[in-house]
């Protein structure tokens, strides 16, 4: 081959002066169209490069062309979860001979180190837990109670506060969440906190990287962590946010992590971490002691449950607020023939569909606000308020031409994490985890990096109120976990991350994959509405608001269009079983073999958060 040499001076002195400057622009604009940002990396003009391009998504080449990606098949285990690395340890977990309850707590206690604007040891949790040896479906409850001295006198007159604060100390009842993973693994798992806890120490001691959601999150509460200094400490930069991707460290949380894997749960709530709460807590006002800590127990509850369209969905019990979503799905089941309407037929493009949804959600949302509470502390009529014949005495309350005020309003906001284990056994672990709002109580535990969740604020102190607070008593809890079965086989686990969100979001899920027959990853990747039950407002997903707003709004909906941030995340889990395949055989000795559950996990992730499903 030959090489032909050009001489640019030549060429540029024969040329005449016009073609000389159009030449220069040409060069100019090549180097002017460069972007400053890169390869998305940040800049101090331009700290989230991706949000400032415009741009439209493309689309796939088969199946529903919107959905995001697909979803995940697997046979000897399958974890879904809000984070890649807690999703990897959760498999990792699984591939060393670990089960699903093993698994769960690996990847919940990564998310401890990644995601403290979710959750943390210092959160509460519940989970729903399908034992395949037993064929039993478990639920266990671990939200921590209020301490001793927290009476209605404690707020009002000794604080001089009308309502439990949601920051700082006094907003903090006792952290679950390590209680928690001590009795699933107790119970159920085969391994201990030694080995599940291993990655998530690791990567508090090595670092990871800042996600652009985690990062925004920061952000906007970046004056809430200035507010203490042991946040400030933990998780800024000298009162500054970390840079978006920039290498994250928890040193302290290490230690609390690395002392947990060596004394187990005594460490957290007897020892050197437990004195360090205390200090925290006494030290700012709050009356939390060592005996709060030490006597607080998780708690194996019974799961409630409800069948619609012919499949058994569970929740948790109260303080949960998963009754308001089987209440939900009975409101539809019963009142949608009352209105003459069909929820599969109408389908997720017609006003009258999300008319009916809405308008169900408010009178589900209504009783949980008028009767949530601690069932040890409160009546809380599941039966009545969970039968079918209740739901169809509501259908009346219903105008399909017009929007109806919430007769009781309330609810609070909050973040959460939601992640899903199965394993290769056939067991299913349905798990949420949480510190209730972005960083929790803004108060942090020095000298051990981790955050107090502020779940107390969502205790009354309104006298008649069945969830006022009380001494041991645990508050209406946001968090919630789904599981789905079929003529007593375990079908899907499945949740939706997001607050007061979560109830509602449940139903459209079921509603998808039941009614219309979407996959367990589509169901994720469809718009959806969250409304406020406070001030009747409904939202929705900016391309749903596009395509029904204005016809919801002739019916006297308050609509505003907004992005996925509103509407939490999802993750889910589906069982298949192959009736060709033998059943697996479940004993403790077999638990290192190597065999496969006799059919097939497909799980999905949400798009909206930083996660992903991932199997082998």
């Amino acid at each position: 081959m030959q090489t032909r040499r050009v001489n640019y001076s030549g060429v540029f002195s024969q040329r005449p002066l016009s073609i000389l400057c159009a030449m220069a622009l040409i060069f100019a604009g090549t180097a002017q169209g460069q972007s400053p940002n890169a390869f998305g990396i940040p800049s101090a003009e331009t700290p989230n490069p991706s949000a400032t391009i415009a741009a439209v998504p493309g689309s796939r080449a088969q199946g529903w062309l919107q959905q995001g990606r697909s979803e995940v098949i697997a046979r000897h285990g399958i974890v879904a979860t809000s984070d890649p690395l807690a999703a990897e340890a959760g498999l990792e977990i699984m591939r060393q001979g670990g089960n699903a309850m093993d698994a769960a707590v690996a990847a919940a206690a990564v998310l401890d180190v990644t995601s403290q604007n979710d959750t943390g040891i210092g959160g509460d949790l519940f989970a729903l837990v399908w034992v395949a040896a037993e064929k039993k479906l478990y639920a266990l409850n671990s939200a921590g109670w209020a301490p001793m001295g927290w009476t209605p006198e404690f707020f009002t007159q000794e604080l001089g506060v009308e309502r439990v604060p949601n920051r700082g100390v006094n907003a903090a009842t006792v952290p679950g969440a390590i209680s928690g993973y001590d009795a699933l693994l107790n119970r159920f798992g085969t391994m201990g906190f030694e080995q599940t806890f291993d990655r998530a120490a690791q990567l508090a001691e090595e670092g990871w990287g800042q996600s652009e959601r985690r990062h925004n999150d920061i952000v906007n509460v970046r004056e809430k962590l200035r507010a203490d200094a042991d946040s400030n400490r933990a998780f800024l930069n000298n009162g500054e946010v970390p840079d978006l991707y920039s290498i994250i460290r928890n040193p302290d949380l290490a230690v609390a992590l690395r002392m947990i894997q060596k004394q187990g749960k005594k460490a957290f709530y007897e020892g050197a971490i437990a004195d360090a709460i205390v200090a925290k807590i006494q030290g700012e006002g709050g009356v939390m002691t060592k005996a709060d800590l030490a006597e607080f127990e998780s708690e194996w509850v019974e799961p409630i449950s409800t069948n619609y369209h012919g499949y058994d969905v569970f929740q948790l019990p109260p303080p949960g607020q998963g009754f308001a979503a089987l209440e939900m799905l009975n409101i539809l089941e019963v009142c949608a023939p009352v209105h003459g309407v069909n929820l599969a037929a109408l389908g997720p493009s017609n006003p009258d569909y999300w008319h009916l949804m809405v308008e169900a959600k408010k009178l589900a949302y209504s009783d949980l606000q008028a009767y949530n509470a601690d069932p040890k502390f409160a009546r809380v009529p599941l039966e009545q308020l969970l039968s079918k014949s209740y739901a169809h005495s509501l259908c009346d309350r219903i105008s399909m031409n017009s929007a109806a005020e919430p007769s009781v309003k309330g609810g609070l906001d909050g973040g959460t994490i939601y992640l899903t284990t199965a394993d290769r056994w056939g067991n299913m672990v349905s798990f949420v985890h949480s510190i209730f709002s972005v960083y929790g109580s803004g108060a942090t535990v020095a000298p051990y990096g981790f955050m107090l969740h502020n779940r107390g604020t969502a205790f009354s102190l309104d006298t008649d109120h069945p969830n006022i607070v009380a001494p041991r008593k645990r508050p209406f809890h946001s968090i919630i976990a789904g599981f789905v079965m079929q003529d007593g086989e375990p079908l899907m686990t499945f949740g939706n991350m997001g607050g007061s969100v979560q109830p509602e979001t449940h139903v459209q899920h079921m509603v998808n994959v039941i009614d219309h027959g979407m996959n367990v990853q589509m169901t994720t990747d469809a718009a959806r509405f969250t409304h406020s039950q406070n001030s009747n407002v409904l939202a929705l997903e900016s391309n749903l608001y596009n395509l029904v707003g204005r016809a919801l709004q002739a019916r006297g909906h308050r609509v505003n269009g907004v992005t996925g941030g509103r509407v939490g995340g999802y993750q889910g889990i589906l069982f298949t079983r192959d009736p060709g395949l033998p059943e697996p055989v479940f004993s403790q000795e077999s638990i290192d073999e190597d065999h496969p559950v006799n059919g097939i996990y497909r799980a999905g992730s949400d798009h909206r958060k930083d996660g992903q499903a991932v199997g082998w």
